[in-house]
């Protein structure tokens, strides 16, 4: 009997170990996962694989980028390709290529692909697949996940593994996922007769299908317009109809809104050429649809506790009660054109994906930072992440998630493997070259304004700086530890602002005297500027929660606006410069100019503290060498006697460098000490 319990229980431990190596085959592990292989998977793949990492993409097309192979569906993109700009520095030109990933391969710049202002969708398709293959990304095409869940484990980098499943029941097991799938599964609005409604995703392209058509368009967006241009010559006329008010993106200085290439309906309703635009919300609506075929728009509270299959004779419509109703004529076609959304289907309920409030609910929830807000190592990178930034800046689009992206990596790359965040350590009086140089031609903050930043972390007595690139203004006060720097001696922030009252759906941004163009009125820029915020000490999370409505950071000790230009060229000595230094130089208490070596030897005499740039050139042997052109310099500023050229270098020539001042001092007698001694000797005076 013992034995055979004993045979048993060897049996169920062998059983239980081949489940456990069955299992174990069955898990494909890797440090990261990447769901999507569109713009925003390849740019995280790239960098990486750039840094060496154990990485895979997923994607269930056979090639990357599949949204790009249907939509838009009218082919042409509204992300401008600008190729020419005037000058030939790469990250200012990206400023205006808003279809390049980045990377280091010149090869890949979309102008390479498309002479287009506004580029046709395939050439799109054309350059994720060479971004894809020519850098070698790991890429496993026909790769549909269909589920992902968590398992808790101490072991892993965030106490639990993401376990993915395909279409195929293959499992993948990963310490870090990064969703970068976008929103691609169309919006609907249900309501009585919505099953007469096309979708955008199916509708024909083919304006002669829509010839002699009255046409209804719900929606007000790109693609609601995109659709409306095709058929505006070939229809009866076209009613659009949407909940909110048209935004036009010049009014609102937001890309996703309506782009001028997409507005030809405005002209014709304008212009009294039948077309219009309605106002109401799509889920009061209800369509019938009479024997002939056409269909017919009522409101929904007219069907209630009716029979619609008694036909639409027995239906009240609107134009029943009011004859001048808006929408009495009936439509032989209604289509719908209302974005997409993000598809919350496939992830269990462990990981608490959940989508957003009000105008974002469209998007799953996140922080500042890009990761869920239900779970600890997910990251959205993407289209998908527009809700960090929704309807304020670009993060919706390559030109401003390829930035996104590079930051989630760098936050990712501190965390898990102790690389800090890039900088670069400066003197101090580099300060205000640095800030001018970036201002100028940083492409990051140009396009992710308000939303990344730049910052600058002083040293100890403000000797010296530590720039950083492109850090999220959303995380501010966890900088230390997202970025494994220390800001122990204060903090500037560079950021780039529209004016706080220009830009809105119902705002005149082309009124008259609406620039700025002297600095003491920097502060009320409109177009986008350069804006510098002083801390004496990393702000908090207390403080970052309580900052006032519409600013992006909390308010600083000091606050310093550049005024905006015409050319976005922030170089001018007087207007830009002059009133940046003074303003370093007043948070800093210290002098940011550059001295002449003649001018520091006047000030080791003349004040109790050296500039910046003497301490750090000048007494460090770092001046100017003895010359002719010094001598006489100095003799000018009464530092020198006026000795004749024969008494100093007897039958030399005149214009030999050999002599240094030194030399000639010793010449005459004078007794030389080093300039560092007279300056001890001054202090003890």
């Amino acid at each position: 009997m013992a034995t055979a319990v004993c045979g048993a229980l060897v049996g169920l431990a062998l059983y239980a170990s081949s489940l456990c190596a069955v299992s174990g085959a069955t898990f494909l592990y890797h440090d990261y996962c990447v769901i999507g292989a569109g713009p925003a998977g390849l740019q995280a793949a790239y960098f990486l694989q750039r840094a060496g990492r154990d990485y895979v993409v997923f994607e269930r097309s056979h090639a990357p980028g599949s949204f790009f192979a249907l939509y838009p569906r009218h082919r042409k993109l509204i992300s401008i390709n600008k190729q020419y700009t005037g000058k030939s520095n790469s990250e200012f030109n990206l400023r205006h290529d808003w279809n390049s990933l980045l990377s280091h391969d010149r090869r890949l710049l979309f102008r390479r692909y498309s002479r287009d202002f506004f580029p046709n969708a395939d050439a799109m398709v054309r350059y994720l697949e060479d971004f894809a293959s020519l850098l070698k990304l790991q890429i496993q095409y026909n790769t549909a996940i269909i589920h992902v869940t968590l398992e808790k484990n101490e072991q892993a980098w965030n106490g639990h593994y993401f376990i993915l499943t395909d279409q195929d029941r293959k499992t993948y097991k990963c310490s870090c996922l990064l969703v970068a799938a976008g929103t691609w599964v169309p919006n609907v609005v249900n309501f009585p007769g919505s099953e007469y409604v096309e979708g955008y995703e199916t509708v024909s392209t083919n304006p002669e299908d829509f010839a002699g058509q009255t046409v209804l368009i719900l929606g007000r967006g790109n693609s609601a317009f995109e659709t409306a241009e095709n058929i505006l010559g070939v229809t009866n006329f076209i009613h659009m109809v949407s909940r909110s008010r048209v935004r036009l993106s010049w009014a609102t200085h937001y890309v996703g809104d309506l782009r001028a290439i997409n507005n030809g309906l405005l002209d014709t309703y304008q212009l009294k050429s039948l077309d219009g635009l309605l106002e109401g919300d799509l889920e009061d609506l209800a369509i019938v649809k009479d024997k002939k075929g056409k269909l017919h728009i009522t409101l929904r509270f007219y069907l209630e506790n009716r029979n619609i299959s008694a036909g639409i004779d027995s239906i009240t419509l609107p134009q029943d009660e009011l004859d001048n109703f808006a929408t009495r004529a009936p439509y032989d076609r209604v289509i719908r054109c209302l974005g997409w959304k993000f598809d919350f289907s496939i992830y269990n309920r462990s990981l608490r994906m959940m989508p957003g409030k009000g105008n974002i609910k469209k998007y799953p929830q996140i922080k500042p930072s890009y990761e869920s807000r239900g779970t600890r190592g997910l990251f959205v990178l993407g289209t998908a992440s527009h809700s960090v930034d929704f309807r304020k800046s670009a993060g919706g689009f390559i030109h401003g998630f390829r930035y996104t992206t590079r930051a989630v990596h760098r936050l990712l790359e501190n965390r898990h493997h102790g690389v800090p965040w890039p900088s670069t350590v400066y003197p101090i009086t580099q300060l205000t070259n640095s800030i001018i140089k970036r201002v100028n031609e940083a492409s990051g903050l140009y396009q992710m304004f308000s939303v990344l930043a730049d910052i600058i972390l002083l040293r100890e007595n403000a000797t010296a700086f530590e720039y950083l690139e492109e850090y999220p203004t959303g995380i501010l006060a966890e900088l230390e530890m997202q970025t494994g720097r220390k800001a122990c001696s204060g903090l500037f922030v560079i950021i780039m602002e529209y004016g706080r009252n220009f830009s809105g759906a119902d705002k005149d941004v082309f009124y008259y005297n609406r620039a700025v163009g002297e600095a003491q009125h920097a502060w009320q820029s409109n177009f986008l500027h350069p804006v510098i915020y002083y801390y004496k000490r990393l702000p908090t999370e207390h403080e970052m929660r309580l900052r006032p409505p519409d600013w992006p950071l909390p308010r600083p000790d000091a606050i310093h606006h550049i005024v905006e230009d015409f050319l976005t060229d922030w170089t001018a000595p007087n207007a830009h410069i002059l009133p940046l230094r003074r303003f370093l130089e007043n948070c800093l208490s210290t002098d940011l100019r550059n001295f002449f070596a003649e001018s520091c030897f006047l000030f080791a005499f003349t004040h109790q503290k050296l500039p910046p740039s003497c301490q750090q050139g000048y007494m460090r042997m770092q001046g100017l060498v003895g010359s002719q052109e010094l001598r006489h310099h100095a003799v000018q500023a009464g530092l020198l006697q006026n000795y004749t050229h024969t008494d100093f270098l007897g039958d030399r020539p005149p214009d030999s460098h050999d002599g240094s001042q030194e030399q000639l001092m010793r010449d005459h007698g004078i007794p030389v000490r080093p300039l560092q001694h007279l300056v001890n000797a001054k202090d003890e005076l």
